[in-house]
């Protein structure tokens, strides 16, 4: 057995994948080979066919080389149909993509394919995507995160697992949550797998561009690496080397951060009826604690899109009710605490709803429910604060349920000056999510008879001497 096969046999057997026995069929396993046509690629697909492993072949023309790129595909199909290989093939129009999500090409086609290939997985129920990236372009990607400015992932290189999420595909109820991406061959270089090639009589195609050096992949690969390795021969080797120790490290400090996530992580509950759901607090204090606050800061934000640099200002921010977003989150800091929410849902209006006399009715997903009772001497007042009793008499239809705004005021009951409602709330210490979705019940005058879930005004409380009935009003 050739080197590069005991390589990705042994890399494919560690991430927990056997050849599919024939006598047990349960246990049947499909892979998908990245298949460019080139040398690296083509090895792959050699050594796992070898092996036994249950492969089909995708190829992606991005029409990115004209001739060059029609010429690839005819090869992978030539190639596929002597191995008795399934080959899916796609066509991109790499050019327009990119002009239209505005992003460079290689951006483009690493998002296409990407794409495509968890796609292609979820349509033939295969367990993970294969890609032939080995030792030098592990080099070549470390040395690359390097001058680009990285941090211990990024000197890290690639991993021989990782896992792509999959958003909801209602073409692909069936799908699973994540598609896995293996790299069984890192642990082979290019004289290896050239070697091996050369031994199975195995011809390959060449992308041109590679021999170019005006990308700077290309630069490093045709002239940095060279000159390094006449300073230290060894120079691959020893950056393979960092790369694993680094991996133990990671390791390490993965669990490390794991703790002082779970201690810095505070429980959110709002009993509100018309609560932001998927609320998340940070403790800055916890945070602030860790020998490295601004990684553990970055360790718990990123997920939630927000960038390096806001990151770095959030955590040396002490403004109260600042606010920072990121393309799905809004947060807030507030003394040494940062709330995170939804950013749809915490922009989304609450609608104006009026209420033109006594009934049921459904507001926000909530039955609004409005009735008059009797008062009589031993007539209970409610203590829910989503059901409030009010003086019949002196409420006027029609009602309006509202957004509290800047400048609202109420008299709240028990007390005989008027309050402003952010005043008020601030006085019983309502968080900023709260306050955001505070909502206010009027009259027809535009009074404020009920803030919602806090207190009633003064002036419509029920006095068993004067009140001849009550309106019962309870959201539920």
């Amino acid at each position: 057995m050739h080197q590069v096969e005991t390589i990705v046999g042994s890399a494919m057997r560690r991430m927990g994948h056997v050849p599919s026995p024939a006598t047990s069929p349960a246990a049947h396993e499909t892979f998908i080979l990245a298949l460019s046509g080139g040398p690296d690629s083509v090895a792959l697909l050699r050594a796992l066919l070898s092996l036994g492993y249950d492969v089909h072949a995708a190829h992606c023309n991005f029409h990115l080389r004209g001739d060059e790129s029609d010429r690839d595909e005819d090869f992978c199909k030539t190639l596929c149909e002597k191995l008795h290989v399934s080959l899916h093939i796609i066509h991109f129009d790499t050019f327009s993509y990119a002009s239209l999500h505005k992003v460079s090409i290689e951006m483009a086609a690493r998002e296409l394919r990407y794409r495509w290939f968890t796609q292609l997985a979820a349509d033939i129920k295969a367990t993970a995507v294969c890609i032939a990236h080995h030792q030098d372009d592990q080099v070549e990607t470390v040395l690359l995160n390097l001058l680009r400015g990285t941090g211990l992932k990024g000197l890290m290189g690639m991993q021989q697992e990782m896992k792509l999420h999959i958003s909801n595909d209602p073409l692909h109820d069936d799908a699973p949550a994540a598609i896995s991406f293996l790299r069984p061959m890192l642990g082979a270089n290019e004289a290896q797998i050239m070697d091996y090639l050369k031994e199975l009589g195995q011809d390959y195609v060449i992308d041109s561009t590679n021999l170019e050096d005006d990308a700077q992949r290309n630069k490093l690969r045709l002239d940095i690496i060279p000159l390094l390795e006449k300073v230290n021969p060894a120079v691959k080797r020893n950056i393979i080397r960092m790369t694993e120790n680094l991996t133990d490290i990671d390791a390490i400090v993965e669990e490390s951060l794991n703790r002082a996530k779970e201690k810095a992580a505070l429980t959110y509950t709002d009993d509100s009826p018309f609560a932001i759901n998927g609320i998340r607090r940070v403790d800055m204090t916890a945070v602030n604690s860790y020998p490295a606050p601004l990684t553990l800061l970055w360790s718990l934000l990123a997920p939630l899109g927000f960038n390096r640099p806001q990151v770095t200002e959030i955590a040396s921010s002490t403004e109260d009710n600042k606010e920072w977003t990121s393309p799905s989150s809004i947060l807030i800091r507030s003394h040494q605490c940062l709330t995170i929410a939804s950013r749809q849902e915490w922009e989304q209006p609450i609608p104006t709803f009026v209420i033109p006399e006594e009934g049921l009715y459904n507001f926000m997903g909530r039955h609004i429910r409005l009735r008059r009772v009797c008062v009589s001497k031993d007539f209970q007042v409610s203590k829910s604060p989503y059901r409030v009793c009010l003086d019949a008499d002196a409420v006027h239809f029609p009602l309006t349920l509202r957004a509290a705004k800047a400048g609202d005021r109420l008299t709240p009951f028990g007390m005989h000056g008027s309050k402003l409602v952010s005043d008020f709330l601030k006085d019983r210490k309502r968080n900023i999510v709260r306050r955001h979705r505070q909502l206010v019940l009027t009259d027809t005058e535009g009074n404020i008879l009920w803030l919602v879930g806090e207190t009633i005004s003064e002036k419509y409380k029920i006095n068993p001497h004067t009140s001849t009935g009550a309106l019962v009003i309870k959201i539920e």
